[in-house]
């Protein structure tokens, strides 16, 4: 049985982000998989492989993070979602030392799913007020 859309995007939150799986990642999305929005300019180069880079940076940049979702609206085969996402800078990454200072950051998106796994996602993040947060630009 095919989970329901919404029932994707809780799993995409727990198993990758909350539980730091990197196996999750294969099992939620297609190979082929979009992902718009973490990189500047456009889609991520490299689709699912550049992602795992990605989370495995982000996991240790930041080793205790707890997304927490806050609404999830599924029309047709998009499901819109909105999170908070807490954590402590504490791993050394995106080219500055870390600053072991909280974190408490908001992030939309929509995913598109089909077959149960993730085949295109738009991110929006507060990327400006997490870096403030740790001290790497001035308010």
């Amino acid at each position: 049985m095919v989970p329901c859309a919404k029932d994707v995007i809780r799993q995409w939150f727990y198993d990758v982000w909350n539980r730091k799986d990197p196996s999750a990642i294969d099992r939620l999305t297609t190979p082929d998989c979009i992902i718009h929005g973490l990189a500047e300019g456009g889609p991520t180069p490299g689709g699912v492989p550049h992602f795992k880079q990605f989370h495995a940076i982000f996991c240790s940049t930041y080793p205790d993070m707890l997304i927490t979702v806050e609404d999830l609206i599924e029309e047709g085969d998009r499901v819109a979602w909105r999170i908070t996402f807490r954590g402590t800078h504490t791993g050394h990454a995106l080219g500055m030392p870390a600053s072991n200072r909280p974190i408490l950051v908001t992030a939309i998106g929509i995913s598109r799913i089909v077959d149960g796994r993730i085949v295109e996602a738009w991110n929006e993040f507060d990327r400006y007020g997490m870096f403030q947060q740790i001290n790497a630009v001035r308010p």
